[in-house]
């Protein structure tokens, strides 16, 4: 009866019910959030690059980023002026169509991109230390909070392969800097990593015209940005300095900048953007102040890194705020002009068909341009691989004492994108199988039982822990708790998967699990579409069921298999979640009716929806008729949008002996996918891959693991499947 409770069996935590007591908990627990543990991203233990999502998505893309530094939050303006310059900065970089990187040290790790409870961090932040290339090592090994200059955030940038970078101004050689020796490590970094950086020039409290001689020492070209050669400085937009060139637009710049990166030359580019001379400061008022605070300064003992946050806060002070306001028009304007050059070079290197990497010690990745899919292509499933427990206490009256129950353990291993892989690797479908593991006894347990499983693009992560879910039941098969580690399945990101973009490209269909992050699944959506390869999406659970319909993403799915909550909240993603009734207790025949009415819109794109029903079976909606093909390709490269709902077929349970126990539903769904995304490839008729299916679900039902053991290549035939289910399914329009 439980054989299609996928409310339970998608889920990403799954746990492996050897009892009907068991099993009746956790149909009850499907209605619970607990299910969907919320992943949180985990530091990286040895300090390296963290990079935030979207960062990574784009990047893999070959799509526009901008890097920005952190010194400007957490010593270059007061709170909450830092903040709010920081967010309006992210803000006009987005509106450019670029990805802001904020880089950052936090907990013992370089970020190259902060999400908005990291950017709060930072601006918050006490004792952030002002982070320079030499600071590097020791902020990150004593896991400090830290601000990265123009050097720091250069090393960054230049590590997660990102070519432009926007600031305020630059360091340089400080006045009297040829008795004290006082010179920025921003000018020695230009010339050794090759940057682009964009500033409003140097920071008019140096020595400008030193600075600029020892920049040409450096090897560094310094170009001005407009029509004129005038270096700005800073608040004001000419120093009475000339560059030794300009580049009159953002075309210029960014050929510029190409033309650097694809010599190789090792060294930076310094772009000088003059502040608008109806944001620029009264130079005379600012030339005092600074005149006043070097004074102050040298007069304190003040020395090194700690000068230059000096001056200008006393700069600020006795401007009024004046040289503040211009500090914060430069930089919004640096980061409009950033922005538009990062946007031009990165159309002009995809038009030259060269990748975004500019490390030469690197090798470029081509992929070839597929129009349609190569003989002996392999179906590609991207998910989650999870090590399930399950403990079930044999006593009453638990007490929360630290005392020790008995009781019984058990250890299933699944996860959404691992269970589809198996099935249909005992299928016969040889999947290419991507996802990732940690270096531990868990993974080794893993890899062990998936030995029927190709597992060469399963990655191991030594940094973190194999995604495990334990369940600890009471002895009536109540939740007590659970608890999930499933922070490695954030690590399965657009760059790791784009290893693997040849494979993908060229695949009869790609299947992916919700538990991917977001921007993955646009990533695949978005190289499917353009390569014609269908996709089936797998929700996993009610939260994540959105995931592609945050976005038009969801417009590039074939098949999707939710349940009623999942189907409810991907309508809700669309139309609003207020219009959407989340109520479990409404009668099949209402359940029907609001299935009907939910998949209409997400028909307008989407190929066919297989929603399963629990114990009343699967309803599959298609935009076709029923008899057609499960189709195995998209057929339009164009934005196809369909009519909506053609047919609904609704399939019941098969004929089940009443008397056959049910071990486990752990893995049912999964398996139901499985079966039919493999008759598909197999070019069976649309009857007999649903009811592939389901036999398929049903084998697993009476097996301990999620994927039976006993699953072959044998299994699912036209001939078994209409002796399995001779019935004819009920065609509701």
């Amino acid at each position: 009866m439980a054989l299609l409770h996928q409310t339970f069996y998608n889920g990403v935590q799954r746990g492996c019910l050897h009892s009907l007591a068991s099993q009746r908990a956790m149909l009850k627990l499907t209605h619970h959030s607990w299910r969907c543990l919320a992943t949180t991203s985990k530091t990286n233990k040895n300090g390296y690059l963290k990079i935030l999502p979207s960062v990574a998505s784009a990047l893999a893309n070959n799509q526009p980023v901008v890097a920005l530094e952190s010194t400007i939050i957490t010593h270059g303006m007061p709170y909450p002026h830092n903040l709010r310059t920081a967010q309006d900065v992210e803000r006009i970089v987005q509106d450019n169509g670029v990805t802001p990187a904020t880089v950052g040290l936090l907990n013992g790790s370089i970020h190259v991109g902060l999400s908005e409870e990291e950017l709060v961090a930072m601006a918050t932040a006490q004792n952030a230390v002002k982070s320079s290339r030499r600071d590097l090592s020791w902020v990150l090994s004593k896991r400090l909070t830290g601000g990265t200059t123009v050097s720091a955030t250069m090393v960054a940038a230049h590590k997660a392969d990102i070519p432009v970078f926007v600031t305020g101004g630059i360091g340089g050689v400080h006045r009297d800097g040829e008795n004290s020796l006082d010179v920025s490590a921003d000018l020695t970094e230009l010339g050794r990593t090759p940057v682009a950086v964009v500033s409003a020039g140097v920071k008019s409290i140096l020595d400008i015209p030193k600075t600029l001689e020892f920049l040409e020492t450096q090897g560094v070209t310094v170009a001005t940005f407009g029509p004129n050669k005038d270096f700005p400085a800073f608040f004001t937009p000419n120093s009475g300095v000339q560059s030794p060139i300009n580049v009159t637009d953002v075309k210029e710049a960014a050929e510029l900048i190409d033309c650097s990166l694809s010599l190789g030359l090792q060294s930076g580019i310094l772009i000088a953007v003059p502040i608008p001379q109806s944001l620029a400061a009264d130079g005379d008022l600012i030339e005092g102040a600074i005149q006043q605070a070097l004074s102050e300064a040298k007069n304190q003992g003040i020395t090194g890194k700690e000068v230059t946050p000096f001056i200008l806060q006393r700069v600020n002070e006795l401007t009024q705020g004046k040289s503040l306001q211009a500090n914060e028009a430069l930089i919004r304007n640096n980061a409009l002009i950033g922005s538009q050059i990062a946007k031009e070079l990165a159309d002009l290197r995809r038009c030259k068909g060269q990748s975004s990497n500019q490390n030469n010690n690197c090798n470029n990745r081509t992929f070839p341009e597929v129009k349609g899919h190569e003989p002996g292509g392999r179906p590609v499933v991207i998910g989650a691989s999870i090590v399930d427990l399950l403990a079930s206490v044999n006593q009453d009256n638990i007490m929360h004492t630290g005392r020790t129950y008995q009781g019984s353990l058990q250890v299933a291993y699944g996860g959404v994108g691992r269970n589809i892989a198996d099935c249909l690797s005992r299928l016969g479908s040889r999947p290419l199988f991507i996802s990732a593991v940690g270096n531990d006894e868990h993974a080794q347990a893993l890899l062990t039982y998936c030995k029927n499983m190709d597992q060469s693009a399963i990655s191991t992560l030594s940094d973190y822990n194999t995604g495990t879910y334990c369940a600890v039941l009471d002895n009536e098969g109540e939740l007590l708790f659970g608890i999930g580690d499933m922070d490695i399945n954030d690590q399965i990101t657009p760059q790791m998967v784009s290893t693997w973009e040849s494979s993908i490209v060229q695949s009869p269909l790609v299947c992916m699990d919700g538990n991917i992050p977001t921007e993955t699944i646009e990533y695949v959506c978005r190289i499917c579409k353009e390569n014609h390869v269908p996709i089936w999406y797998e929700p996993t659970c009610q939260m994540k069921a959105k995931k592609p319909f945050q976005s038009d993403a969801w417009k590039s799915l074939t098949y999707v298999s939710p349940n009623l909550n999942e189907l409810r909240m991907m309508y809700g993603s669309l139309e609003g979640e207020e219009t959407v009734n989340f109520d479990y207790e409404t009668s099949f025949t209402d359940q029907l009716r609001e299935c009907l009415q939910l998949s209409r819109i997400l028909l307008q794109h989407i190929d066919c929806l297989v929603i399963t029903l629990g114990e009343n079976g699967a309803l599959i909606v298609r935009n076709t008729e029923p008899e057609d093909k499960l189709i195995c390709g998209k057929t339009n490269q164009e934005e196809e949008e369909f009519l909506g709902m053609t047919s609904a077929v609704h399939y019941p349970i098969g004929n089940v002996d009443p008397d056959r126990k049910i071990t486990s539903v752990s893995g049912a769904g999964d398996c139901l996918s499985a079966g039919i995304i493999h008759s598909i490839l197999q070019g069976y008729d649309s009857d007999t891959c649903i009811k592939a299916g389901m036999m398929v679900a049903q084998m697993t039902l009476e097996d301990s693991q999620p994927v039976p053991a006993c699953i072959t290549a044998s299994t699912i035939t036209p001939e078994t499947v209409q002796k399995w289910a001779p019935w004819q399914p009920s065609r509701m329009m």
